[in-house]
């Protein structure tokens, strides 16, 4: 009873922190875009836990998290052309990168998903009300902060600049050809059977023992930079998009769940064990 308490007040902790960054990031009390972007994106979570619950699956998360974020953007793509009345290209190119991102990775992980037949980290959670229905918030809570950023410039006017849109833009480039690249590298490794029950060490697996979340996280403060110039007043809330990626990624649901989970696996291996202590767990060594 105490742990379901607990994480109920987490679920409300969270409607906390988003209501305050919503407050935060609102031009003006005449402009409910925030609200209704905050809105959308719980209750997708929320319509899609119900079914995933009772049925006791994790197949559709990762996929829903991409369906919200495309349905976030859009949505607001077409919320600030009917208030502002045009589509600047800051809009348009930050609506084109997270849509991009979201299709090609919310596929990927779901055909992963698919083919393996479940996601080991959904084991003990789904079996639990309230630890599944907090996962779900949490993915809520991922959506919502990722794309902070971008929302933010979206409730504002459009504005006339290059250098921020071109810096930022290159930034999310970079990374994303990182992550695509990591997943690929994986991918192949682990379809040849003679790897099986092996560990990747090639290619930007030498660099970073999770160089597909080190590209997430350059991306994503990319999609930062491109709204810099908007940000007025608590709108500069929005610089917390990386660290928060950076923290969700590495001590949430990422590097952290990994890292044990590949210590029970090869913790007797001594070529694992060499492999630890020469590549960095995250940023990436390039010489």
């Amino acid at each position: 009873m105490k742990n379901i308490a607990l994480r109920l007040l987490f679920i409300l902790s969270i409607f906390l922190f988003v209501g305050a960054l919503v407050y935060a990031g609102t031009p003006s009390p005449s402009n409910t875009m925030l609200v209704e972007a905050a809105l959308l994106i719980f209750g997708i979570q929320l319509i899609v836990f119900i079914p995933s619950y009772l049925a006791q699956t994790e197949h559709f998360y990762d996929l829903t998290g991409g369906i919200t974020y495309l349905s976030v953007m859009s949505f607001m793509a077409y919320r600030h052309q009917e208030i502002f009345g045009d589509w600047d290209v800051r809009s348009l190119v930050l609506t084109a990168l997270i849509g991009l991102w979201a299709i090609r990775l919310s596929s990927f992980l779901f055909t992963r998903v698919k083919r393996v037949g479940k996601d080991g980290r959904f084991d003990e959670l789904k079996t639990s009300f309230t630890r599944f229905l907090l996962t779900w918030m949490l993915q809520g809570l991922w959506v919502f902060m990722c794309t902070y950023p971008a929302l933010i410039a979206l409730v504002s006017p459009s504005e006339s600049e290059i250098v921020y849109l071109t810096i930022g833009t290159l930034l999310w480039l970079i990374g994303w050809g990182y992550e695509v690249v990591a997943d690929y590298q994986k991918t192949r490794f682990n379809s040849d059977p003679n790897n099986a029950g092996k560990f990747i060490n090639m290619g930007v697996w030498k660099q970073s023992r999770h160089p597909n979340y080190v590209g997430e996280w350059v991306l994503w403060t990319g999609i930062t930079i491109i709204a810099l110039p908007v940000y007025e007043s608590g709108q500069w809330m929005a610089l917390i998009t990386p660290v928060f990626v950076y923290w969700l990624l590495n001590k949430v649901s990422g590097v952290n769940l990994l890292e044990a989970r590949a210590d029970q696996k090869w913790a007797d291996d001594p070529a694992y064990q060499h492999y630890k202590k020469e590549t960095p767990v995250f940023f990436p060594k390039l010489f």
